[in-house]
């Protein structure tokens, strides 16, 4: 009995091995700025600021990281940045899947130019709307409120949360959703039972699109929160920034705090996309 083991040949070793090096090479330059951040963070003061300085810090002081706690109050920044995140996903998602579910399943006069629209809206920055939306918003009480917050981004991230989720739902057969009213259900409990779950892939990618959005929003928070318990965690680090001195390493410091919910979400709902493929397609 002989086996018959085949080389690859040359040409192709040699190929992969190329796209390997870009590979590494792409990533190296995408994670550079965060690694020099987070060394940033480990110096002193007379470090960073030395002519004789090097990216990696000569002695690393952790309680940089302690001591931003101290100076500034990033607790309540952390936990104004996760209610303004968390309220505006919450609210443009509960708003836009019906609204997405409708464009992709009825018929109605007016359909393109409403979804023409909806693309226009997209072209509009919120610092281009910022005085328009200071206006709303000290009409409605909100100035300096948490609360305005979570409504002007939920609105802002609404046009990408309808567009993105009725192609979702449009790339998914009615079929299922026919299937389930023979079963009884009636159009909204079709809706959540079966094609929710089916296009769980599409939903969690817009929730985290709008999540990011929403944490790493700036300019509106800086123009409407002036109370320094209120600010998110994106304004409120510029406590750091000062008038004669820059504190690069608490800046930097309080920057990783700001990078750790996201990565966290991301880790916990990454491992539903493939799973969310086919649940609900199937009658149990």
């Amino acid at each position: 009995m002989t086996l018959n083991n085949k080389k690859m040949p040359l040409g192709k070793v040699i190929a992969r091995l190329l796209l390997y090096v870009v590979v590494f090479d792409i990533c190296m330059l995408i994670l550079y700025p965060y690694f020099v951040m987070f060394c940033t963070a480990l110096k002193s003061r007379t470090e960073i600021f030395s002519m004789n300085g090097t990216i990696l810090p000569i002695s690393a002081m952790w309680s940089n990281f302690v001591d931003i706690w101290k100076l500034a109050p990033m607790g309540s920044y952390m936990r104004n940045s996760i209610i303004i995140a968390g309220g505006s996903t919450l609210l443009a998602m509960l708003c836009g899947i019906p609204a997405a579910y409708a464009l992709s399943r009825m018929e109605f006069k007016g359909q393109t130019a409403f979804l023409g629209f909806i693309i226009v809206s997209q072209m509009f920055a919120p610092v281009v709307l910022l005085i328009g939306i200071y206006k709303v918003i000290s009409a409605m009480g909100l100035t300096d409120n948490v609360l305005g917050l979570v409504f002007i981004n939920a609105a802002f991230n609404q046009a990408f949360t309808i567009w993105l989720l009725r192609g979702t739902f449009m790339s998914i057969s009615s079929d299922m959703e026919q299937a389930a009213t023979i079963d009884g259900c009636n159009r909204i409990q079709a809706m959540i039972r079966v094609l929710l779950p089916v296009a769980a892939p599409g939903i969690v990618t817009t929730l985290i699109f709008i999540f990011i959005n929403a944490w790493n929003e700036y300019t509106v928070a800086l123009c409407l929160i002036s109370t320094e318990e209120l600010k998110p965690l994106t304004v409120g680090i510029n406590i750091f920034n000062g008038y004669n001195m820059i504190e690069w390493q608490y800046l930097f410091a309080g920057s990783i705090f700001a990078i750790i919910p996201v990565v966290i979400l991301f880790m916990s709902i990454e491992k539903h996309l493939v799973s969310g493929l086919t649940s609900g397609g199937v009658k149990g």
